[in-house]
């Protein structure tokens, strides 16, 4: 698997094309917008998105969590995408394969689950403040951040817009990809979840952009 080494706030970081970063300090996953549960959503209300987008993305993160062997996975916001339906009983399976895994949700506008069913899953649920770990901060929309002025001193790892950075080619060609994107003061992250769409974002010079484009990593 082909990851890049960052290192930011004297900590160690591993951005993967796969969408996810890979804390070294605090041996911990993260990830945002994985929206589990979207294709069955989608099919329930009649329109027909094959089941296959969700076990491959599930399957991916089984093998995420293989290759770097965390001690526990944080999702900044939207882990599921929407109420109830058959495919969270395809992750309840999932979860039961790892349950090892400390998982931490920062709720994010479509984590709207009952809380008796994230208990029963074993995952631990932050909402009406931030995460914070150490230095960083965890919050699902950076537009938010300002709300938490008692967290000031922290840089913030977000979700919630789905970056991508608009890159020209040759012959007046033009494509968007989804992206890392590191301000002064936090992080967005890719949307996990491949069944999503993407927010273009605008690079000032002071930023740091990291283009996923054909499972490769490339700094813009």
């Amino acid at each position: 698997m082909k990851h890049q080494h960052f290192y930011f706030r004297e900590q160690h970081f591993w951005l993967s094309p796969e969408r996810v970063i890979y804390w070294e300090d605090e041996k911990a996953l993260i990830l945002s917008d994985s929206h589990f549960g979207k294709t069955g959503h989608f099919r329930k209300s009649g329109v027909p998105v094959p089941q296959h987008l969700f076990l491959e993305d599930l399957q991916r993160l089984f093998s995420l969590i293989q290759f770097y062997k965390p001690e526990q996975l944080i999702v900044v916001g939207d882990f599921f995408h929407s109420r109830a339906n058959k495919e969270l009983l395809l992750f309840e399976k999932w979860r039961n394969d790892v349950s090892q895994l400390e998982i931490r949700l920062v709720k994010g506008n479509h984590d709207i689950l009952k809380e008796s069913w994230y208990e029963q899953t074993k995952i631990n649920v932050y909402g009406g403040e931030p995460l914070r770990i150490n230095s960083l901060g965890f919050i699902h929309d950076c537009a938010d951040i300002d709300d938490y002025p008692q967290h000031n001193d922290a840089y913030f790892m977000t979700g919630h817009i789905h970056p991508g950075i608009y890159l020209k080619g040759t012959s007046r060609q033009s494509l968007r990809f989804p992206c890392f994107y590191f301000a002064e003061s936090f992080a967005i992250l890719p949307a996990y979840s491949k069944f999503s769409g993407i927010a273009l974002v605008e690079k000032r010079k002071s930023d740091k952009v990291f283009a996923i484009i054909n499972s490769e990593l490339m700094e813009v």
